[in-house]
């Protein structure tokens, strides 16, 4: 599982004196600790490893968020820590997938779905979740699909 890859890399970076990979790795296990409760909150069971994957992009996101400000900013030292956590996050998500790539998938999920128009919009991008979770980002594929079912 996900989670025990994660747990035994933040030993292995204690062992090492790794100071940023243990900080990064112990705010991802934050994460999925307030994620876990939130879903026990609701009624879910703990995470499974595509939930995880999901909490991780979104890590991953606000830290690029965070980088960009910090550069905007004039803080290149913020930015760069900002960068090597973006590095250490991405190290647990399954290679991306590329543009031509993506666009095969949505292309594959339409057809079999057999979305017609706009209103299969969400069916697609289930599908695409279901099948591709941590492999492409969903806001771009969101507006490929888009652009597929309109066009």
């Amino acid at each position: 599982m996900l989670r025990d890859k994660i747990n035994d890399a933040l030993k292995e970076a204690m062992k090492a004196k790794n100071e940023r990979a243990v900080s990064t790795l112990r705010l991802i296990n934050a994460a999925l600790k307030n994620a876990d409760i939130e879903a026990r909150g609701a009624g879910k069971p703990a995470l499974g490893d595509a939930e995880v994957l999901t909490v991780l992009q979104k890590m991953i996101k606000q830290r690029q968020e965070s980088k960009e400000m910090y550069e905007k900013g004039g803080r290149p030292e913020l930015a760069q820590q900002e960068g090597e956590e973006i590095a250490i996050i991405t190290s647990y998500l399954p290679k991306q997938m590329s543009d031509d790539e993506v666009k095969a998938a949505i292309d594959g999920a339409i057809k079999e779905i057999g979305a017609a128009g706009m209103k299969d919009m969400g069916k697609v991008i289930g599908a695409l979740k279901a099948k591709y979770a941590g492999q492409m980002d969903f806001a771009k594929a969101s507006g490929l699909v888009k652009a597929a079912l309109a066009g």
